[in-house]
């Protein structure tokens, strides 16, 4: 009488296969997943080896490996696989001398780092310098060696485009006339103080690009180049007249002419 109450059940087979399979698939990804986890961890994938070398196959002058590698001691994160190339990059564009810097991986355990140079143009104000790009940077100087004498630049800040621009011009007015410049110096009033190899001082005055908002000074440049050009061209004369004096300062600040002063003469014992 019992048995007529008792359930029935019926089993969905293609369902508990279903199931199984899938079950089945996750273990067999499981131990994929660790087997890869594994492999990653291993020794040998350890970013050991750091390959420097310049940019297009350059020869580096002022970066070696040695201050590279004591840039980023320690700091490398994750190996091989795991490794930020682009937190690398930045790490290894803050050693000294690097201005721009790419990296990629080398299998198994190489970083090649392709390296481009700061150039040096002169000294930027008081402790940087500043390169052929008219970017400032901090650098130790005594890797240039004494035979190398750079010039000494001063501006305000964010003044180096417009610097390094006057400067070119103006090296191209004096280089006829056999002088170099030692000091470039654009006050807080954008006026401009030169000093010659020879010891003469020269003062051009106020840069017209200060008043018209051009960070480049390309509209100012016609006025400036006007004043050189009146004193370059008087300076054969100017020279053949002074019979050996030397001047000692040059005032380019007038709109049809230039005042000089002369150096105190010399006394022969």
């Amino acid at each position: 009488m019992l048995g007529r109450y008792l359930p029935s059940f019926s089993l969905d087979y293609r369902h508990v296969n279903y199931v199984a399979n899938v079950l089945a698939l996750l273990a067999v990804i499981g131990l994929l997943l660790s087997a890869i986890v594994w492999v990653i961890r291993l020794p040998y994938f350890v970013v050991d080896t750091v390959k420097i070398e310049g940019v297009n196959n350059d020869a580096l002058v002022y970066v070696t490996p040695a201050t590279v590698s004591a840039t980023i001691a320690g700091q490398l994160k994750g190996n091989f696989f795991t490794i930020d190339l682009e937190q690398s990059r930045v790490l290894i564009e803050s050693a000294p001398w690097v201005r721009r810097a790419q990296v990629r991986r080398v299998w198994p355990n190489t970083l090649e780092v392709k390296i481009e140079e700061h150039q040096p143009m002169a000294y930027w104000n008081e402790n940087d310098m500043i390169n052929t790009w008219g970017e400032p940077f901090s650098a130790n100087e005594a890797v240039l060696g004494e035979e190398v004498q750079l010039p000494q630049l001063r501006g305000p800040a964010n003044s180096e485009h417009l610097v390094v621009q006057r400067y070119a011009e103006i090296t191209q007015w004096l280089t006829p006339l056999g002088v170099s410049i030692h000091e470039f110096n654009l006050s807080p009033r954008y006026a401009w103080d030169v000093v010659l190899s020879n010891g003469m001082r020269m003062q051009l005055g106020r840069d017209p690009a200060a008043d018209i908002a051009d960070l480049h000074g390309t509209s100012g440049a016609r006025d400036f180049a006007e004043r050189l050009e009146r004193f370059v061209q008087a300076w054969p004369t100017l020279l053949e007249r002074l019979e050996g004096r030397a001047i000692q300062s040059a005032d380019l600040r007038y709109s049809n002419g230039f005042a000089i002063e002369l150096a105190p003469p010399t006394i022969i014992e």
